[in-house]
């Protein structure tokens, strides 16, 4: 579940990194179209890049070892309150019910616009249906336009039906119901109820842009300045004018932008690519104080039959398995006494060599902790009993593996001095809490 906290937490940050460059170098062209599929292709690469998990210029796979899971020692407590509910845990569920209101809301509100469409009167205005009903204000719904009343000899209604049939044409609804799932899942973030904004906005000046071509753009504003309306749409609503009527106008009155200015839009290639750099892309599996180009050569000089793999298609099995591991370091991993009298808590990752007979070689403390819990890891490794070699291609080689440890004290508390020295320099007894 923290997984989930991360992933949200990265694209919220991809999201406004994305939103403030369209707002800064990107929003002010009157490339509409143009503006419209950058903006929902921020929202879909802002969802899937922290999903990705790249090589780094080829080195990710050369040097990233398969992993164990996660194994945590510590003392024997009673489950309390706060274990139960940790932190994670309350943000988890408090998730988990935002997102499910949200949900809530937009089938709800999607019944009901089915329902009142079903109560309405229809009629065809060229290749368009156009929905008539007295609650209606002038708006567009999926493939539906909207009216209180239906004229098509009246000027102004001309004009709203022109507006409205390019909203319908250019499937804008789509576009708000994609967003609508999006506020599911990132209902908690901001960034996501103002991408909407630019969008609706977007949206709106693509259906001006198409009025404005048949009708003087003075008396559409004037159109626009009569017919202000406060009341909301619904989720996939384009309503005819009640969403920024002054930025509509500034916008209908500005020139045209340049073919020039398409080049701001090279902008957004070096800021995908960072997020994909910062994101995506695998670089603390790089071993320690060792450079890609000694890797290399490394390998260059090593008999193939010597070669040490990081990916295998069979990996190492433990003596008894991985239930047999975890009796084992159940049994011999202790908490050492230095680090639980400093409270020095952490993980300790430990990195190792199974060779082809099974034996263990070259243990390493990829990252440490200190207090002795350091060496404590590498001892355990070491005398642990042969494993099942890896397989590739069917033949045993020697393969590398990391073993993540957790050092963890009673709710993070400290031992003090006297009770330590009373027991004397004995290691307390330690329970194996379980893998995460």
């Amino acid at each position: 579940m923290d997984g989930l906290l991360v992933y949200l937490v990265e694209v919220s940050i991809c999201l406004g990194i994305s939103l403030v460059i369209y707002r800064v170098w990107l929003s002010g062209l009157t490339f509409f179209s143009w503006n419209r599929s950058i903006l929902l292709s921020l929202l879909v690469l802002s969802g899937l890049i922290p999903l990705l998990r790249l090589e780094l210029f080829g080195i990710g796979k050369e040097v990233s070892e398969m992993t164990l899971p996660v194994f945590q020692v510590g003392d024997q407590v009673k489950p309390t309150v706060e274990q139960w509910f940790s932190l994670s845990q309350v943000l988890i569920w408090v998730y988990f019910l935002g997102a499910l209101f949200t949900a809530s809301r937009l089938v709800f509100g999607f019944m009901m616009s089915q329902k009142l469409i079903g109560q309405a009167r229809l009629t065809r205005f060229g290749s368009f249906w156009v929905a008539i009903h007295p609650e209606f204000v002038p708006a567009s719904f999926f493939e539906y336009i909207l009216m209180p009343d239906f004229d098509p000899e009246d000027s102004k209604q001309k004009q709203i039906l022109a507006h409205e049939s390019v909203h319908v044409r250019l499937r804008h609804s789509w576009d708000l119901l994609l967003v609508n799932f999006a506020k599911v899942i990132f209902w908690f973030n901001p960034m996501i109820y103002l991408f909407e904004n630019y969008l609706r906005e977007v949206h709106e000046y693509q259906a001006d842009q198409g009025v404005t071509r048949q009708v003087a753009p003075k008396e559409y504003a004037t159109l626009l300045l009569q017919l202000i309306t406060a009341k909301p749409g619904w989720q996939f609503m384009n309503n005819f004018n009640q969403f920024q009527t002054k930025k509509r106008i500034q916008m209908m009155a500005k020139s045209a932008s340049g073919p020039l200015q398409r080049l701001r839009f090279l902008a957004l290639i070096p800021a995908v690519g960072l997020l994909l750099f910062v994101f995506s892309c695998e670089r603390e599996d790089l071993l320690p104080q060792q450079s890609v180009e000694d890797l290399r050569n490394a390998t260059l000089l090593l008999d193939p039959s010597d070669e040490v793999f990081d990916l295998v298609e069979q990996q190492p099995i433990p003596s008894g398995g991985m239930s047999g591991w975890n009796q084992y370091l159940s049994k011999n991993l202790n908490y050492p006494f230095q680090a639980r009298r400093m409270g020095i808590e952490g993980t300790v990752i430990v990195v190792f060599e199974i060779h082809k007979d099974g034996s263990i070689h070259n243990v390493e403390i990829l990252r440490g902790i200190g207090g002795g819990a350091d060496q404590e890891a590498v001892r355990v490794v070491l005398n642990s009993p042969r494993w099942e070699p890896g397989r590739q291609r069917g033949r045993a080689v020697n393969t590398r593996m990391r073993l993540p440890i957790r050092f963890k004290l009673d709710n993070g508390s400290v031992a003090s001095k006297e009770k330590i020295e009373e027991k004397g320099e004995v290691k307390p007894n330690v329970v194996v809490i379980g893998y995460n």
